[in-house]
């Protein structure tokens, strides 16, 4: 029996939307119904992405975003309620990170990770949050018919991977940041949960797999292949509706880019 999902008449505001998972899960919530909001520091692939979802009949709406700023998450936040409506989903993605050993992260190094992985994304999510339960409380214009957020974390927030352990480090900081938000906003009816993708290949890493190391960490893998970012479009669909309204706190491992 087929069974689908629709987001029609929902808000969702993607972050690092302009690569990657980020791009995926703007055009799978796309697909499913909801308009989007494509926030980024990279205009113009967020346009190339906003005419590509357009061009399948979606909606979407670009907005400039540095999650390092904290002035333009409250601009981005606010103008694109003012241009698509309340925003009913978030979806945290922006992400960065750097390879070295720990004994060679420097202060900038630390900074550069922990600006965008946690205390971006914290500060993004709480500018939304504050919106959703301002209306839940009836105390902001817009229907509220339940939030959604929707953290993009790593299973290396999970299990310690060598060469990235301040990544690592952020990405565990995002769990409990889920977990946080989950059981104080969870009353009021903002679901917040995480995905914890292992390996996926994306336009960033795609190089790597075809190389010697590449194909080594490949082998390793449980299902000896690395996932595919439409992997993760059933999961960011189920978490962003309403059929998840009993899921809150949760922190789903993606390994291989299948959710165990």
């Amino acid at each position: 029996m087929a069974y689908s999902i629709d987001l029609s008449g929902r808000i969702a505001f993607v972050t690092g939307a302009s690569s990657g998972l980020g791009a995926q899960f703007a055009r799978t919530l796309a697909r499913a119904g909801a308009g989007v909001v494509l926030a980024s520091r990279r205009m113009e692939k967020l346009k190339e992405l906003r005419a590509r979802i357009e061009g399948e009949g979606g909606d979407a709406h670009v907005v400039e975003l540095d999650v390092t700023d904290h002035d333009s998450i409250k601009a981005a936040v606010a103008h694109a309620e003012t241009e698509m409506g309340s925003i009913d989903i978030l979806v945290n993605n922006s992400g960065v990170s750097t390879t070295q050993r720990l004994q060679d992260v420097s202060p900038e190094d630390y900074d550069y990770i922990f600006d965008t992985n946690v205390k971006g994304a914290f500060f993004v999510a709480q500018e939304v949050g504050k919106r959703m339960l301002a209306r839940s409380r009836g105390a902001a214009p817009g229907s509220f018919t339940g939030g959604r957020i929707i953290n993009i974390a790593s299973m290396a927030g999970l299990k310690v991977l060598p060469q990235i352990g301040a990544y690592c480090m952020s990405k565990a900081a995002v769990v409990q940041m889920t977990k946080a938000m989950a059981m104080e906003w969870g009353r009021f009816g903002i679901n917040t949960n995480a995905i914890c993708p292992g390996y996926i290949d994306t336009e960033i890493n795609h190089h790597h797999w075809h190389t010697e190391q590449g194909k080594k960490l490949m082998d390793m893998l449980p299902r000896k292949r690395v996932g595919q970012p439409q992997d993760l479009d059933a999961l960011i669909v189920m978490l962003a509706s309403d059929q998840s309204h009993f899921i809150n706190g949760a922190v789903i491992a993606a390994d291989d880019g299948f959710a165990v």
